[in-house]
């Protein structure tokens, strides 16, 4: 229950914090702020290794599943009986429960939760795909049960909102993701990539992501006189690996470099050695996390595909989008950001200053305010 030192909050996620997908990443940020600031944090998670966090409770096993373009893990059955007695052993204030959440887990979570507990739900996705918003609709009713049970429902952005409200007929006020703006801001380059222009693309190795349409601007871009050397540095792993490897051969792209699998130890580096960060994903992305971090670093000005979520995120200056697709339209904005360094340095202040709001010790007191509103209200004080 809570006390003078805060409030007791369990943060529910029905997959793996062993990942770096970027709800993961959410709710180990939002929860070692609260700690930070006073508050007993639990972490009510699907099948987990890792054990460097506090209050890990892994409460499942975890199958894999692709959904959404991505790799993801579902929780299988969970006992109610387990879930009830967890529950019953730890009097929680607050459960802030990722969403969509998975009817043989977090719902029986919800279900089993004290009645003076707040049920407060963030809404993290914006589905790819007919297959995938269909799905949604059908958890929806599958999920009836909880979704009763909510005091209050955030979306990261104003399309993940919009979707809450098509998928569950639930209103979402706007709670955006989070990063933290230090860690980013303070990285230093590496050192072995300071002989050019650096153009950074970091993400998942599958279609959606758009890495190949990268490669086929910077092809294009390699049949034009008089830009200045510059290199393209591909950090991530996935099914699209090879084939992507093989273009570059192909196209003689040998400025093209591919880092593999970036840690979150060494990812700060890698956006403070670029110059461009370029992210052309094309649907999928209900906000736009990887944006903010390359902007924290104050060096790259970011370029993004014009998709609902990293709209919300670049709404302010619209000309840093391109249409996803169009390999053409993104050679165009490389070669201006390439050749006019002026403007590619305005474009990475205005960044830093942007990405500063979204600063978990900006965003995290007002989650705080929510968690205390929705309290009050569940105790009717």
């Amino acid at each position: 229950m809570a006390t003078k030192a805060g409030l007791k909050i369990g943060l529910v996620l029905d997959t793996s914090l062993d990942t770096t997908e970027g709800v993961p990443q959410y709710v180990i940020h939002i929860g070692e702020w609260l700690r930070s600031q006073g508050h007993e944090v639990h972490y009510l998670v699907g099948e987990t290794k890792r054990r460097d966090l506090p209050n890990i409770h892994s409460l499942s096993r975890n199958i894999a599943v692709s959904f959404n373009g991505s790799r993801t893990t579902i929780p299988l059955p969970t006992s109610r009986r387990k879930l009830r007695r967890f529950m019953q052993q730890h009097s929680f204030d607050v459960l802030h429960v990722q969403t969509p959440h998975h009817p043989l887990m977090a719902q029986r979570l919800i279900l089993a939760a004290n009645s003076s507990t707040a049920v407060v739900g963030t809404f993290h996705i914006l589905p790819y795909g007919r297959l995938a918003r269909a799905a949604n609709y059908l958890l929806g009713l599958w999920l009836r049960p909880s979704l009763r049970r909510f005091d209050k429902m955030l979306a990261v952005s104003t399309a993940a909102a919009d979707f809450c409200r098509q998928s569950f007929g639930i209103k979402a006020d706007i709670s955006p993701n989070v990063v933290n703006y230090q860690l980013f801001q303070a990285a230093k380059p590496l050192k072995e990539y300071g002989d050019r222009l650096n153009i950074l693309f970091l993400g998942r190795l599958v279609e959606r992501k758009g890495c190949q349409i990268l490669l086929e601007a910077v092809t294009e871009l390699l049949q034009e006189p008089g830009l200045p050397a510059f290199r393209v540095i591909i950090c991530g792993k996935g099914p699209l690996d090879q084939q992507l490897k093989q273009y570059a051969q192909a196209n003689a792209l040998n400025n093209v470099e591919f880092a593999g699998f970036v840690s979150e130890a060494d990812k700060p580096r890698y956006y403070a050695s670029a110059d461009l960060a370029v992210f052309p994903s094309r649907s999928g992305e209900s906000f736009g996390i990887v944006l903010l971090e390359a902007m924290a670093s104050g060096h790259a000005a970011v370029l993004a595909g014009d998709n609902p979520g990293y709209r919300s995120v670049m709404s302010a200056q619209p000309d840093l989008l391109f249409p996803a697709q169009n390999a053409r339209e993104l050679a165009y904005k490389l070669r201006h950001y390439l050749t006019d360094s002026k403007q590619r340095a305005q474009m990475a202040r205005w960044g830093a200053r942007h990405a500063k709001s979204y600063d978990v010790n900006v965003v995290g007191p007002d989650l705080v305010r929510i968690y205390q509103q929705a309290l009050r209200k569940r105790r009717n004080q």
